[in-house]
């Protein structure tokens, strides 16, 4: 399981379960209160690298904006 943290600037910071929050990650992080159970083979091999998942949503918008338009 996955602790799930967004920042106010909407940034996302994924856990496992149990885990503090690194200190040079620190900040305004409020706890997702949905359970997550399975996230994606990306993101379980960086919390298992690193010990935590972290994406900015510029990172996010730059992914899903649509190209050719």
């Amino acid at each position: 399981m996955f602790d799930v943290y967004l920042s106010e600037r909407r940034d996302l910071l994924v856990l496992s379960k149990g885990l503090p929050i690194p200190t040079h990650k620190s900040g305004r992080w409020r706890k997702s209160k949905k359970k997550v159970l399975k996230v994606s083979d990306e993101i379980k091999s960086a919390v298992q690298r690193q010990g935590y998942y972290m994406r900015k949503l510029s990172d996010a918008k730059e992914v899903f904006t649509p190209s050719g338009r």
